[in-house]
């Protein structure tokens, strides 16, 4: 069949299928705007206060406006880019730039950067915590964490993590929560004093990737690779449920106001979780997105979810990831 009627065909299913879930309170696809360019991508940031969206991009940040539906600005020379931490406070952005091992500050307002700071190896997640206002790099290859002053751009220490660091949340009281990927692990680090506090195993999880908090309950919400997610208390690590999640997760969410938790799943679909009470969860629904969608970011004033995808085509030879067509790079939005 031809390309472009199969995407018409899609599109009308999209239309479809979104009056419908719109009939019933749940979420759906509400928009897809095609970004274009070329490369892969990873986490994703949403600027509140600037209203704007952060996208990692391989060797540079798409900065967009998803109201517009269009590219505004765009951070350049941030090799083997993985995520974005905003500090609105000090008015600064922090980039992991996973090849060059570095950390990019950037100005908020003027998207410009100002400085560069040496991290451990590979710098992949990144996290400003707000009680110490240091933001921490998870560097992948040296297994450890930067810790690193917001205010001034100095390193402020190195905190050894005893594994592979995946994702981080920080719960605002000053201990930050890290998934330590290969050892199904997940640690507290005290955001002050720079040392590792507690560590627990989570469950029957496998690979944690995606880390979300509700911190009013205490609770942690980690996307694994064997399609659960473990939640688990945070002052104990008490393993509370493992509900069942989409294959390829790699990001999380929570939603305070819904009291919703959120899975991107690679395979092309967003889980989402209802937190009943505390020590109560079920999954609620299962929204199709597209396949690759994998990581996400969360407006929660509006109960928006961005996630971003390409058309996958095959392999390329001797590589095992699929690989991009040019000029399908797409942002979905999802909500009610």
């Amino acid at each position: 069949m031809n390309p472009q009627i199969v995407r018409k065909i899609a599109g009308l299913l999209l239309l479809v299928s979104s009056a419908l879930a719109a009939e019933h309170g749940q979420f759906a696809v509400k928009n897809k705007v095609t970004l274009g360019g070329e490369g892969g991508w990873d986490y994703l940031a949403w600027d509140g206060e600037g209203k704007q969206l952060f996208i990692s991009r391989g060797t540079k940040v798409m900065v967009v406006d998803p109201a517009a539906g269009k590219q505004t600005a765009e951070i350049l020379d941030t090799q083997g880019v993985h995520g974005i931490a905003l500090a609105p406070e000090l008015g600064k952005g922090f980039i992991s730039a996973g090849r060059a091992n570095t950390a990019v500050v950037f100005d908020l307002k003027t998207l410009k950067e100002t400085a560069r700071v040496k991290t451990g190896e590979n710098p992949d997640a990144i996290v400003y915590d707000p009680a110490s206002k240091r933001v921490f790099t998870l560097n992948g290859h040296s297994g450890d964490a930067t810790a690193i002053d917001a205010a001034t751009n100095a390193v402020a220490g190195t905190i050894p993590l005893g594994g592979k660091p995946e994702f981080a949340v920080a719960d605002g009281k000053g201990t930050v929560f890290v998934n330590i990927e290969d050892k199904a692990e997940l640690v507290a680090i005290d955001s002050k004093k720079l040392e590792v506090t507690q560590r627990w195993k989570m469950g029957q999880c496998e690979e944690p990737s995606g880390l979300a908090m509700d911190r009013e309950h205490r609770r942690l919400f980690a996307g694994c690779s064997n399609r659960e997610m473990a939640i688990l208390d945070a002052d104990s690590g008490r393993l509370i449920a493992e509900p069942a999640i989409g294959g390829g997760v790699d990001a999380c969410g929570y939603d305070a106001g819904e009291k919703l938790a959120f899975s991107s799943n690679g395979e092309g679909t967003i889980t989402v979780i209802k937190e009943e009470s505390p020590d109560k969860f079920a999954v609620a629904q299962t929204v199709t997105t597209q396949r690759g969608a994998r990581t996400m970011a969360l407006d929660p004033r509006t109960h928006t979810i961005y996630t971003v995808t390409a058309d996958l085509g095959p392999p390329p030879e001797g590589q095992r990831r699929p690989s991009i067509l040019p000029g399908t790079f797409v942002l979905i939005t999802v909500g009610k």
